[in-house]
C-alpha cells in the first residue's frame, strides 16, 4: 500500500495570471503558500478475489470492472495516465471540504498521480508530476484550471511561482513577511462552488490581467504585511471584474463587516462565488474580527513547506 498526503494552498496574489489565456503571451507571476490542511490518498493493489476490478472510496463508494466505468473524473483519468492495468483500489480522505478555493481538486489528482507512480515502482521529480497534474485536469479532463495549484500542491513552502510562456514555471521562495502566519485568519462561508465552472464566466481582459500583474509586482518591492493586505484586497477588487461570479452580495457583506471590525485586507480564495474568506488581520484585532463574523467557521492553519509526500510505503 502508498499513502500520500498532500497540502492544501492559499493563493495569496495574482490569481487568474496563471491561465494560459494570460502566461502564453506576458508570462505569469503568483504567490502561493500550502498550509498544514492536507488530502491523503492511498492506493494498494486489488487481491483477485473480489467481484470488481477497480475501488474508489471517495464521496462515494465505486465498485466498478473497468476504468472506464469509474464516475470520479480525476480518478479514472488519473489510473489511464498512470497506465494502471492490475486492479486497484484507491481511499481518499481530506482535512477540510472539497470545493472550497484551496486547491483540493488537484490535491487529489497530485497525491493520487504520486501515489500510483509509487505503487508501480516509477520515480518522478516534483517538476514533472506538478506537469502531469497539470496535463490531466487541463487537457485530459478539459477543466478550466490555471496552473498554481498544481505547482503549488506539488513542490510546497510560501512560494512566488512564474510561469513561462512555454508552460514551464520557476520557484522562489519568500523569505520575507516572516510574521505573515500571525495575521492571516481563514474564515469559511459556508458555501462551495465548482472552480471550472466559475471560470467559464471570466472574461480575460487583458488590462485587468495587466494590472493584476502590476500588483504583484508592486508587492514584489515590499516586505511589509501592512501593505501586503492592501495589495491582496486590490488585486481581488481586480479579480471581480473578470466575472460577476467571483464574488456575491452576501461575500462582500461579510467582508465588509470583517474591514469594519479590523481587517487590513482580504480576498475570497479560489475562482470565487464561495469557500473560503482569507483576511489579513492584526492579531490584537482578530477576536473582534471574529465576534463580527459571527456564525463563519474559523479554521487555525501553519504554513507548511513539504508538498507532496508519500508517507507510507515506496521511496520517501
Amino acid at each position: 500500500m502508498i499513502i500520500t498526503r498532500t497540502p492544501f494552498r492559499i493563493g495569496l496574489l495574482g490569481g487568474g495570471l496563471d491561465y494560459p489565456v494570460h502566461f502564453q503571451q506576458n508570462g505569469g507571476k503568483v504567490l502561493s503558500a500550502t498550509i498544514d490542511k492536507y488530502c491523503y490518498v492511498s492506493v494498494r493493489y486489488l487481491p483477485p478475489f473480489f467481484e470488481h476490478k477497480f475501488r474508489i472510496v471517495h464521496s462515494l463508494i465505486e465498485n466498478v470492472q473497468s476504468i472506464d466505468e469509474i464516475f470520479h473524473p480525476s480518478a479514472r483519468e488519473c489510473l489511464r495516465y498512470a497506465g494502471i492495468k492490475e486492479g486497484v483500489e484507491v481511499h481518499h480522505d481530506g482535512d477540510l471540504p472539497a470545493r472550497t478555493g484551496l486547491g483540493t481538486s488537484s490535491a487529489f489528482t497530485v497525491g493520487l498521480l504520486h501515489a500510483l507512480y509509487a505503487l508501480q515502482g516509477r520515480g518522478i521529480n516534483k517538476t514533472q508530476l506538478a506537469l502531469d497534474a497539470i496535463k490531466v485536469e487541463r487537457e485530459i479532463l478539459k477543466e478550466n484550471v490555471g496552473s498554481q495549484d498544481q505547482v503549488a500542491v506539488t513542490i510546497g513552502g510560501f512560494n512566488q511561482i512564474d510561469f513561462q510562456k512555454d508552460g514551464g514555471f520557476s520557484i522562489t521562495p519568500v523569505k520575507k513577511y516572516l510574521d505573515l502566519e500571525q495575521y492571516l485568519m481563514l474564515a469559511f462561508t459556508n458555501l462551495t462552488h465548482i472552480s471550472s465552472q466559475v471560470v467559464k464566466t471570466y472574461n480575460f481582459n487583458p488590462d485587468t490581467l495587466a494590472a493584476l500583474a502590476q500588483v504583484v509586482s508592486k508587492a514584489e518591492q515590499s516586505d511589509s504585511i501592512i501593505e501586503l493586505g492592501y495589495f491582496i484586497e486590490q488585486s481581488w477588487e481586480l479579480k471581480k471584474k473578470l466575472s460577476p461570479e467571483v464574488s456575491s452580495p452576501f461575500i462582500d457583506y461579510m467582508y465588509q463587516k470583517a474591514k469594519q471590525a479590523g481587517a487590513i485586507g482580504g480576498k475570497l480564495l479560489g475562482a470565487g462565488k464561495g469557500g473560503f474568506l482569507l483576511l489579513v488581520v492584526e492579531p490584537s484585532k482578530q477576536a473582534q474580527v471574529k465576534e463580527a463574523l459571527q456564525g463563519m467557521l474559523f479554521v487555525p492553519f501553519r504554513f507548511e513547506s513539504m508538498g507532496s509526500q508519500i508517507i507510507f510505503g515506496g521511496e520517501k
